[in-house]
């Protein structure tokens, strides 16, 4: 293999598993890992980001590029002849909501993501033909701020109503390996992508220096985990209620869900109230746990509309915004959207813990790297009704910086005066509205 991948081949190889999946909605396809070779790995491994953490081998991406003809080659005979052995995830803990949690995050060594990514590739061509509208998550072509936009056009043609705001608890950690061979039966057979994708599932879990191997769950962090997961809440979530409960409801409801972060909006509280009875025992039949305390049913109805809005119409959360009725610049009522607190608090620790580390560097290697990560913020933030929020951040993160500038030396002061003028010649980037929603 030398030489850029034959990437008119494998579109095509994409195209015609797409084909066959789209023109038989019942086949379940015996033969798959043939589509995968050098090709289809070095297309695999251009998908794959190479700034990631190192794995438990501790192989960075520039070392495996170093031989990365052989190394492709090698990855595909041991996948091809079940030689493969799925080394443990390195687990490691990020801060959650407004930092006093954590969230577990599975790190596979860098080979084992060009794998997941290969065969991801292979499932994803499948299951596009068969997810529906309402999932948005890790999907080609699919983003947030996408099912952000369709959920506020939902909300503002139905005046609110009631919302259904659902957290699945530990989901990652739950999904049944049992009820997920059994969907995925339904579709994918082929002996060797099943068999691998099982040795992942039973790869383990190395947490400092101790190796688990637990009985459920897919590690967040993998490649192939976000995959895995549409496919089980597909058939758990998207399919039941598209195919078993709307026809049941007697007023307009839709479903949005992004991974495991899901709403559902109903223009009737009877609806609303009956979904959110027989919710729980539907995802208790597949292993899974509706988390008491985060899961909640929001009076959403617009100000001023039928029946008997509620005085102060509640607010719900999803996708990081706090989702409210607001008065639009001609005096209407309008879906709003603002930066979550929880988000807002965990955005501005980061950056304080940023600031108090690098407070010693260069301060024009210090304003470019802050300007990165406020530029990223406004990138996802930016939407339309949250400059405020916006702004806030942004001036938080200014004051931010001048106390931790004002530490690097006892004595020269940085004064307000004094950083006013530093900002000047190092300014931060101001908040901008990247999405018209």
């Amino acid at each position: 293999m030398s030489g850029s991948p034959n990437l008119g081949s494998i579109s095509t190889r994409l195209h015609r598993i797409a084909r066959l999946a789209r023109e038989d909605r019942e086949r379940s396809f015996l033969s798959l890992a043939h589509y995968i070779d050098e090709y289809w790995l070095q297309e695999a491994y251009s998908r794959t980001r190479k700034d990631g953490a190192v794995g438990v081998d501790g192989t960075t991406a520039e070392q495996y590029a170093e031989h990365l003809e052989d190394n492709l080659r090698s990855l595909l005979d041991r996948f091809k002849s079940g030689q493969y052995q799925a080394p443990p995830v390195r687990r490691v803990h990020i801060p959650k909501g407004s930092g006093s949690q954590t969230r577990p995050i599975g790190i596979p060594t860098f080979e084992d993501k060009v794998l997941q990514r290969a065969v991801a590739m292979v499932l994803e061509a499948i299951y596009e033909e068969d997810f529906l509208s309402c999932s948005y998550g890790f999907r080609p072509g699919r983003s947030a701020h996408d099912a952000l936009r369709d959920l506020w056009g939902e909300l503002m043609g139905m005046g609110g109503g009631w919302v259904l705001e659902v957290d699945i608890r530990s989901f990652f950690d739950e999904l049944d390996h049992g009820h997920l061979r059994t969907f995925l039966d339904r579709r994918v057979r082929d002996g060797v992508i099943r068999r691998t994708i099982g040795k992942w599932l039973q790869a383990g879990v190395l947490e400092e220096g101790s190796l688990r191997h637990p009985a459920t769950g897919t590690p967040q962090g993998g490649v192939i985990s976000p995959v895995l997961a549409n496919v089980y809440l597909h058939e758990v979530v998207d399919r039941w209620f598209e195919e078993e409960v709307k026809p049941r409801l007697g007023g307009r409801a839709v479903l949005i869900r992004y991974a495991d972060d899901l709403v559902i909006a109903f223009a009737e509280e009877r609806d609303a109230r009956r979904v959110e009875e027989v919710l729980a025992k539907r995802v208790a039949r597949f292993g899974l746990q509706l988390h008491p305390d985060k899961t909640r049913l929001v009076h959403f109805q617009r100000p001023g509309g039928k029946g008997n809005p509620p005085p102060s119409p509640g607010a719900f959360t999803f996708l990081g915004f706090t989702h409210h009725w607001g008065r639009s610049r001609k005096g209407g009522w309008v879906v709003k959207r603002k930066t979550a607190t929880s988000r807002f608090s965990r955005s501005l620790s980061r950056v304080r813990q940023w600031c108090r580390r690098f407070r010693h560097q260069p301060v024009a290697w210090q304003q470019h790297k802050l300007s990165q990560g406020l530029r990223g913020h406004y990138a996802y933030y930016g939407v339309t009704g949250n400059y405020r929020a916006l702004n806030n951040f942004h001036l938080e993160v200014t004051r931010e910086w001048r106390k931790w500038l004002n530490r690097r030396s006892q004595r020269a002061k940085m004064t307000w005066e004094r950083f006013n003028r530093l900002l000047v010649r190092y300014p931060l980037p101001r908040p901008r509205i990247i999405h018209a929603i």
